[in-house]
């Protein structure tokens, strides 16, 4: 009798639990990290309560509690959740808990807090992967044919390469036709893209900082006109983790974070934008107020790399598609007041085009090079570009298949050297270059 009864409540329990492991639609996810705090991420099926524990690594006996939050269907039943009981520069081993039950994973759910090492020692080596166009098949809403995305295994490599965070370049999932009518088409999308399977181990242990370009925003081409921008500004800000949006309090997505000594500038390149073909008022893609907060931004920053990261190329002189070329004065612009300000150290990280490759422009010997790195695609259908017009680009450099980008940035302060390497979707390395912090000076 009582092994009967032993035997009946171990059923409940592991039923208890399998229906807590059903509650999961996607993550855990990580997004930003701080010294004293760190973004946490799900996402269930139906309204469930959330929150995570979480210990030092090697420390399981200190346990902390995220604050308890019950998911609701308004808002995708996502939860974000703070773990604020962080230190600097210490690794965390974190767990999901749903309706009071642990979530169990086969792979690691760990985080780590930016350490403190200014005014003490030289920076930290700093490693992230960055890619744009993630294209996840969904039969009944795609396009008759061959399948647009494919080879997402390619997140399973770039988790291997265990970089402390990854910088999504735009594109990052892909709305539909039924999708950018209505709010419940952009949680459906968002809520599909971020629950591939391959993706998951990713998520779970990288911390993960994202932009927008038109497929994540709306319509192919989308820009300012776009009727539902406002609702897909909230959708991105549900399913993302940055520190901070909209900063310039225009609408939009615009934000910065900082990393050791890195700092990246965010930009939002569709909420302000011209119809590519409205040539009846002054055209934009970035807008002025945007511009202007940005090179105020980064005369203020003391960072040997500002990443400016943005969905289009910026330095390439191919006038077409959607590159900055199409609107020259804009474009002028913003490039004439980097120079101006005497700013150092820019390096533009952008997506879009389907294909990998780095640009360099220098206009005189008085003036460092701008590096543009375009990384794309990650899932989406690769392109063999040659990009012909575009006289800035390192041939070398140019891309045709699924790939990624892995920076690196190591050495003493002052002596900072920047590695980017581009890997294709098994990990493979198909390309490394290096840029010192002295090269990216004026003479």
């Amino acid at each position: 009798m009582k092994k009967h009864i032993l035997f009946v409540l171990l059923f409940i329990v592991n039923i208890s639990l399998l229906c807590a492991q059903d509650l999961v639609q996607s993550g855990p996810m990580v997004g930003y990290s701080t010294m004293r705090e760190v973004l946490l991420w799900t996402q269930t099926t139906k309204a469930a309560e959330v929150h995570f524990e979480y210990y030092e690594k090697g420390n399981a006996k200190q346990r902390f509690k995220t604050k308890k939050y019950t998911t609701e269907a308004n808002t995708g039943f996502v939860a974000k959740l703070i773990a604020d009981k962080v230190l600097p520069g210490k690794n965390y081993v974190y767990e999901l808990f749903v309706n009071g039950k642990k979530i169990q994973r086969d792979y690691a759910m760990e985080f780590e807090s930016q350490k403190l090492w200014k005014w003490r020692t030289d920076p930290p080596e700093v490693s992230f992967a960055i890619g744009s166009c993630n294209y996840v098949n969904e039969e009944r809403f795609d396009r008759n044919g061959k399948p647009y995305g494919s080879d997402f295994d390619i997140f399973t490599s770039i988790h291997k390469k265990n970089p402390n965070f990854m910088l999504w370049l735009g594109d990052n999932t892909y709305l539909r036709e039924p999708d950018w009518g209505s709010r419940t088409g952009l949680l459906h999308r968002y809520t599909h893209t971020r629950s591939l399977q391959e993706l998951q181990p990713l998520l779970a242990s990288t911390h993960n900082y994202a932009i927008w370009d038109d497929h994540d925003y709306g319509p192919d081409n989308s820009n300012s006109s776009f009727p539902l921008k406002e609702t897909s500004s909230e959708i991105f800000k549900l399913f993302w983790g940055n520190p901070n949006y909209d900063i310039i309090n225009k609408g939009g997505i615009t934000g910065s974070f900082t990393w050791a000594d890195l700092e990246f500038f965010l930009l939002d390149n569709r909420y302000y934008r011209t119809a590519n073909n409205n040539y009846t008022t002054e055209r934009q893609i970035l807008g002025k107020t945007q511009i202007d907060w940005l090179i105020n931004a980064l005369a203020t920053s003391d960072a040997p790399f500002k990443f400016v990261v943005i969905g289009g190329q910026v330095v390439s002189s191919e006038a077409m598609y959607e590159n900055h070329a199409t609107f020259p004065k804009e474009r002028n612009y913003l490039i004439e007041k980097i120079r101006e300000a005497k700013i150092e150290g820019v390096v533009f990280l952008d997506g879009d085009r389907h294909h990998t490759v780095l640009s360099r422009m220098q206009e005189s010997n008085s003036v460092y090079p701008l590096y543009d790195l375009t990384c794309s695609s990650l899932t989406a259908g690769a392109n063999n570009n040659k990009e012909p017009l575009n006289v800035y680009k390192i041939d070398d450099t140019i891309v045709g298949e699924h790939n990624f980008g892995i920076l690196n940035v190591k050495g003493p302060r002052k002596e900072r050297e920047l590695t980017i390497s581009i890997f294709n979707k098994d990990g493979k390395e198909l390309w490394s270059k290096k840029i010192n912090e002295k090269d990216l000076k004026y003479n």
